[in-house]
């Protein structure tokens, strides 16, 4: 009989809703710059925790990211889509439950502050939804939120340079938290 560890579902909730990184890929090099700042976050976490072979994978993925941004600065030549962002927040929630379990640390409670780009862009969906539903009107012009930025004029290198600023901005602040947790 298979034993199913009691946070099984804790990591599918998880896993589900970091899944957003799926909504997140509209803009050219938008998901790559946002997946790279985090798995950046939890390679430092990993290597603070001595977890060095999870510290070197996390740079890899890095790596292979920014590999894939070289040719992903608009115009696109290569699209991330489902494929690539279901692995990558796969991966990130495997990566955050293993830098809090295995490495005695905070790498979940921190997910959400590293991975507000996620965050964010699912809570808007939730919310137009929602909105639509219940009261008949849209909160924003279109969503996800970095649509409805471009739909207010932004253009979209601009949607994506500030999501990658405030990537790294959250990501700073979620490091700090779990190496003084």
């Amino acid at each position: 009989m298979i034993k199913i560890n009691k946070l099984f579902p804790l990591f599918i909730l998880t896993m589900l809703f970091i899944y957003s990184g799926g909504v997140i890929d509209g803009l050219d090099g938008l998901a790559g710059g946002t997946f790279a700042v985090m798995f950046s976050c939890y390679m430092i976490i990993a290597f603070y925790q001595d977890q060095i072979n999870l510290a070197a994978f996390c740079a890899s993925v890095v790596g292979g990211i920014l590999a894939f941004l070289w040719f992903n600065i608009p115009p696109a030549r290569f699209y991330m889509s489902e494929t690539g962002t279901m692995a990558l927040t796969v991966t990130l929630t495997i990566v955050a439950f293993m830098t809090d379990k295995l490495g005695g640390g905070y790498g979940l409670l921190v997910l959400p502050i590293i991975a507000i780009p996620l965050v964010v862009t699912t809570l808007s969906d939730i919310v137009q939804i929602f909105s639509k539903k219940y009261f008949g009107r849209k909160i924003f012009k279109i969503a996800p939120l970095h649509h409805h930025f471009e739909a207010i004029g932004w253009p979209s290198y601009k949607v994506t340079m500030r999501y990658w600023i405030l990537s790294m901005i959250f990501g700073i602040v979620g490091v700090i938290v779990a190496l003084m947790g």
